[in-house]
């Protein structure tokens, strides 16, 4: 069996390094800009200071997950996500471990925009856009936190009514994009799995020719201090 050069990451994931945002929102609480992931679940592992990951969904309602050193926590799709760094506990940092390398890239994220915002496709892809300068990723952050809030006292109140609301119109935003995001599971995550059980075939009738490929690779980061959604975000052109 031939080695591709290089592998993805094990399994297809995606891997990024985030550093927190710390400008002050509305509610007096600094941070990265609200948002759901539709078809992936992230996972963060804390590498340095603390702060929290405040999150939403129709199930769980509102939470806040403490995040400190060493700490590993994930969300599924269908989870708001806000990452808050602590105060006076330093700088934090985070590894991103991403399902399905490419998708997130390719738009699986949408903003907890106003209501009126996410019902105009112009609109949203007008405000979504990626941010040029701090100014740009403030607006953007702050735009998020205005509808990211709503939903929260929608959620604290027992309404899940505006949370149905905005996963409906989230999914509208993105539905014609799953034929490309398919193409790129099935190039990515769904080839991982299928190489796996490549290798278990031939362990499984002692053929170990595909042993006598393997390698290591390394890669350093492609874009350092990327204003991303949630920080400062160093990430790596990896492949699928």
């Amino acid at each position: 069996m031939p080695l591709p050069s290089p592998l993805p990451l094990p399994g297809g994931v995606g891997l990024s390094h985030l550093r927190a945002y710390e400008w002050e929102a509305v509610d007096g609480v600094c941070g990265g800009s609200p948002h759901v992931h539709l078809a992936c679940t992230e996972a963060y592992v804390v590498t340095g200071g603390s702060g929290a990951v405040q999150t939403l969904s129709v199930e769980g309602g509102y939470r806040e997950i403490p995040l400190r050193e060493g700490v590993v926590a994930w969300f599924a799709p269908g989870t708001v996500h806000r990452m808050v760094p602590g105060e006076g506990g330093g700088a934090l940092r985070v590894t991103v471990l991403m399902e399905n390398s490419g998708l997130p890239e390719a738009g699986d994220a949408v903003f907890t925009f106003p209501a009126e915002v996410l019902g105009d496709a112009g609109r949203y892809a007008e405000a979504a856009v990626r941010p040029w300068d701090e100014g740009a990723a403030r607006r953007r952050r702050d735009l998020a936190v205005e509808g990211y809030l709503g939903l929260r006292e929608a959620l604290r109140a027992g309404d899940v009514g505006p949370y149905r609301d905005f996963l409906r119109a989230a999914a509208g935003l993105v539905r014609d994009r799953v034929p490309e995001w398919r193409e790129l599971w099935e190039a990515g995550a769904a080839a991982a799995a299928r190489r796996t059980g490549e290798r278990l075939d031939a362990l499984g009738v002692g053929d170990v020719r595909y042993l006598e490929g393997a390698g290591v690779w390394e890669a350093e980061p492609s874009r350092r201090d990327g204003l991303g959604m949630c920080g400062r975000r160093d990430s790596y052109e990896l492949p699928v």
